[in-house]
């Protein structure tokens, strides 16, 4: 059975929006304090009060990260009084998504971090 180019067109456009998606959701967790956060939820539910003793973080930037994550769909949030109390929406996969990237590090070495584009010394 032969594709045809329209067909082959169309499926380069559906995976080329299924990367940018996959990338929009590396994101979310491309910066330390956000992943940080997710970290802290994946061991619980906490206040924005509760993050910032945690992580030694301004109410602000913690604010600021939690809506990252809202907006990526990775967290959600409840009142409980004055207070909004911060979940992941699917621990479970969130999980399993750190134990691969963990495993993954772990093959890697320090190959990630002496990355010259992405590594410790490119976000300086």
């Amino acid at each position: 059975m032969k594709v045809s180019e329209s067909d082959a067109a169309l499926d380069q456009v559906d995976e080329t929006a299924a990367l940018t998606t996959a990338a929009c959701l590396f994101h979310g967790f491309s910066d330390a304090s956000r992943l940080a956060i997710v970290r802290h939820l994946a061991l619980g539910d906490h206040r924005v009060v509760d993050l910032t003793e945690h992580l030694g973080l301004a109410q602000s930037t913690v604010s600021k990260h939690l809506a990252c994550l809202r907006d990526c769909g990775l967290v959600e949030s409840r009142p409980e009084g004055r207070a909004s109390v911060f979940s992941l929406t699917h621990p479970e996969a969130t999980l399993q998504l750190l134990t691969a990237a963990e495993q993954l590090l772990g093959l890697t070495g320090d190959a990630v971090a002496l990355c010259p584009v992405y590594g410790v010394e490119a976000q300086s």
